[in-house]
């Protein structure tokens, strides 16, 4: 298959840098973020962390929480003797409030991978395979061998999709949905998942881990969420650490209905979670002009390195998140060494996709300097 970029026009340094207007404050760093006024834009994070490297490789983003998660923080430091649960609490009523879901059909977790962990171990055994896209994020698989569960991989199609024709097999406990997908930034068709859910029996979970949701603009996208009314079977996960800046800290959620979460609740540690990590979430959760903004300049950013990607001859697979994809017609391991040499740490290479490379869209500066060290590393 034949990728092209979303812009074909070629973008200079100085156009890069100019159009996005992030040289000076990509200087800025969380200190100088924290202290500004509650609903005031947030200063990008520096360029690099202390050691002069330029972090690409872990699909954060670079703006960080909002202001007002910082000031939540502080104003939790006398919360520290308590036990977390009038926190969460709280975090639940505003979570089912946004969705608009009853607040027992949420979970909370010590980040979304813990609720993927908890859903492996509570529907996956031996004798009840786990079934995931090959290539996509690969905790879950990783959790269902822990529990003695056969894994079953199923290549995605020729267009990135995952292919839910195939991903039915007899015997399966849970099958894995990453959507949009990691590590190639693509979504399944709105349509494709609808006839999936209509034909999954009720004996099999679905997990559709909803990571990258939040940057997803494409129509042919939707979250699974409202689904789950009509689907006992179905949890979709979701993450404070991409798009609400919090990596870090660790918090996510599951939505399912009561007696499926029941089930994923039962295997989970008391209190997995903690002050800091809640109150962050809920104040970033509720400053929608911060986290409107991170979409916004990621979605620009992405934009003009997708050209910038596609004038070196490395088309990426169509994005719909916080990180590209780039086919380089040749061995990404060697690149990917060489970047690291030049403080730019992209993404791991990938079994599955041996000539691509993924790389985090960072600031426009960070991406400035990603995009010439390829170009020195292309030659």
């Amino acid at each position: 298959m034949t990728l092209s970029s979303p812009l074909s026009r070629p973008v200079s340094r100085r156009g890069f840098v100019q159009v996005l207007g992030l040289g000076t404050a990509a200087t800025l760093g969380p200190s100088l973020a924290a202290a500004r006024p509650l609903g005031q834009a947030v200063a990008v994070a520096p360029t690099a962390d202390a050691s002069g490297v330029v972090r690409l490789s872990a699909n954060e983003n670079p703006y960080g929480p909002s202001p007002a998660a910082f000031d939540a923080m502080r104003g939790a430091f006398d919360l520290a003797w308590r036990y977390p649960d009038e926190a969460a609490d709280g975090l639940v009523a505003d979570l089912a409030k946004r969705h608009g879901v009853p607040a027992d059909h949420l979970l909370l977790g010590d980040g979304s991978s813990e609720l993927l962990k908890l859903a492996a171990a509570a529907f996956t055994r031996p004798g009840r395979s786990c079934v995931t896209a090959q290539p996509t994020f690969e905790a879950v698989g990783q959790y269902a061998r822990a529990a003695g569960a056969d894994v079953v991989t199923v290549p995605l199609t020729a267009d990135y999709h995952h292919d839910l024709e195939h991903m039915l097999p007899d015997g399966a406990g849970l099958v894995y949905l990453c959507n949009p997908n990691n590590p190639t930034a693509s979504i399944t068709p709105k349509a494709r998942v609808r006839t999936f859910l209509a034909r999954v029996p009720e004996s099999t979970l679905v997990l559709a881990d909803e990571a990258y949701a939040e940057y997803a603009d494409s129509d042919d996208y939707e979250s699974l969420i409202p689904r789950v009314a009509e689907h006992p079977n179905l949890v979709v996960t979701r993450t404070f650490s991409k798009i609400y800046g919090m990596a870090g800290l660790r918090c996510g959620y599951a939505v399912a209905q009561p007696a499926t979460l029941a089930r994923l609740h039962r295997q989970q540690a008391w209190d997995s979670l903690n002050v800091m990590a809640l109150v962050a979430a809920r104040a970033g959760l509720a400053d929608e002009v911060h986290t409107e903004r991170s979409r916004r300049l990621n979605r620009e950013t992405r934009s003009h390195v997708a050209s910038a990607l596609g004038s070196l001859g490395c088309p990426v697979i169509p994005s719909q998140t916080n990180f590209v994809m780039a086919a380089l017609g040749r061995p990404a391991g060697p690149v990917i060494e060489a970047l690291k040499e030049r403080g730019v740490h992209v993404g791991r290479r990938f079994p599955d996709l041996p000539e691509h490379l993924r790389g985090t869209i960072g600031t426009g500066p960070q991406m400035e300097t990603f995009l010439q060290a390829l170009r020195t590393v292309l030659g």
